[in-house]
């Protein structure tokens, strides 16, 4: 065993036998945990550093070049419902756990970035060394380093497709102001940390039957279905144009534009189906206070011109019914 101090003028330390662990996707408002773990083995790897040092390009192609090289390699993913549940203390033990299970090279020091011993309850704990910038200083840290960086960006890139919106090809997960915008926009997904305090307002919370102002209603998940339906219809193309129009004797929650056509669209959860589902919810009574808004509404906007108004109704944050609704 032994221990590195950071010196003046970073070097890095090359032993072959050493497992480094290194964990990237701590801070982010989004997107998974990953730890990555490498055995390089008899390879020397030129430009090896800690991956937040070097271009996006270098660090892809030095991941290429670990994956081909190293005798060993192990990522550990904990997701956003994982880490809401378990915390990030627990997490990232069970992420650096996941990550070593993958590892069957030989090695005979493990040796982890920071000061926490992830592995400390387990067989391996005794053979570990902590050791702050250890990604500068030992190559299989840096290597653990560079590969998880490169899977958990690849990872919210592909990501980005499936919410387009949210723009987490630019800032993985971060809590940018674009990331702020768009949340406070369309809501969260399921790749947002619920258990994070900026994002505490979105988690889910089942109704409880008590008095004074911790009382919790079914408004938060409510809004949280609007939410979904509104990223819902933009990803289908449309515009949102307001959200929650009200007036004194009817409301919309969400007027959207596609092509020459404005939707006005109705969200319905309900948490359990013992009364029926969202659509047990429109009634005729109901349906016919759905067109009397669209009317008031279009009779309020003369600009729009007969437009067709079309109801969506949210059940268990998906869409499920297209009610037409006349002119």
């Amino acid at each position: 065993m032994f221990n590195l101090l950071p010196q003046a003028g970073d070097f890095i330390y090359t032993s072959s036998m050493i497992l480094g662990i290194d964990e990237v996707g701590r801070g982010p408002w989004a997107g998974p945990l990953v730890v990555g773990a490498v055995v390089l083995g008899s390879e020397t790897l030129d430009g090896l550093t800690d991956s937040k040092k070097i271009s996006k390009k270098r660090r892809a192609e030095l991941s290429k070049e670990i994956y081909e090289k190293a005798a060993g390699v192990g990522l550990g993913w904990v997701h956003a419902d994982e880490l809401d549940t378990l915390g990030m203390s627990a997490s990232l033990v069970l992420a650096t756990r996941r990550a070593v299970e993958q590892i069957t090279a030989e090695y005979h020091e493990i040796i982890i970035d920071g000061t926490v011993n992830f592995l400390k309850d387990t067989a391996k704990g005794p053979y570990v060394t902590t050791l702050k910038k250890a990604d500068l200083l030992i190559a299989s840290v840096s290597a653990a380093s560079i590969v998880a960086k490169v899977a958990r960006d690849a990872f919210m890139e592909e990501q980005s497709r499936v919410y387009p919106m949210y723009g987490f090809e630019s800032h993985s997960g971060y809590g940018t102001a674009r990331h702020r915008d768009a949340i406070e926009h369309y809501g969260v997904t399921p790749l947002h940390r619920l258990s994070f305090a900026p994002l505490a307002k979105y988690a889910p919370h089942t109704p409880k039957k008590t008095t004074g102002d911790d009382s919790v209603t079914t408004k938060q998940l409510g809004d949280m279905a609007e939410s979904e339906v509104a990223m819902y219809l933009e990803q289908l193309g449309h515009s949102i144009v307001e959200r929650n129009w009200k007036t004194k004797f009817c409301e919309i929650d969400i007027v959207s534009r596609k092509d020459d056509t404005y939707y006005f669209t109705e969200v319905k959860y309900r948490i359990t189906e013992e009364f029926g589902g969202g659509m047990a919810a429109i009634t005729p009574k109901k349906l016919k206070q759905m067109k009397f808004a669209a009317q008031l509404y279009v009779s309020k906007t003369p600009s729009l011109g007969q437009q067709l108004a079309v109801a969506i109704v949210a059940k268990d944050l998906t869409i499920t019914d297209v009610i037409l609704i006349d002119d």
